[in-house]
């Protein structure tokens, strides 16, 4: 993560989900979440954050953005 800051300058860095989002988020070094929902259900897969062994918050959604058959949706991480 130090590299990809390092990288960005004063850019943002954006990490996707799954355990490498779930290291990211269980060092605290997430600002904000954004999930695009899609109406499929699935049986089985993967944490959307890997295997986070703590609760993280998040405050009430910041944008949500209503588009066919997506629901995009970001949040700030409580602090």
């Amino acid at each position: 993560m130090a590299k990809a800051q390092e990288l960005a300058g004063d850019r943002v860095v954006e990490i996707a989900a799954g355990d490498v989002g779930g290291q990211v988020f269980a060092a605290g070094l997430v600002d904000e979440v954004r999930m695009d929902v899609v109406p499929v259900v699935f049986g089985s897969g993967k944490r959307y954050f890997g295997s986070a062994d703590a609760q993280h918050l998040l405050e009430d959604p910041d944008e949500v953005i209503q588009s066919n058959r997506v629901l995009h949706v970001r949040y700030q991480v409580r602090r």
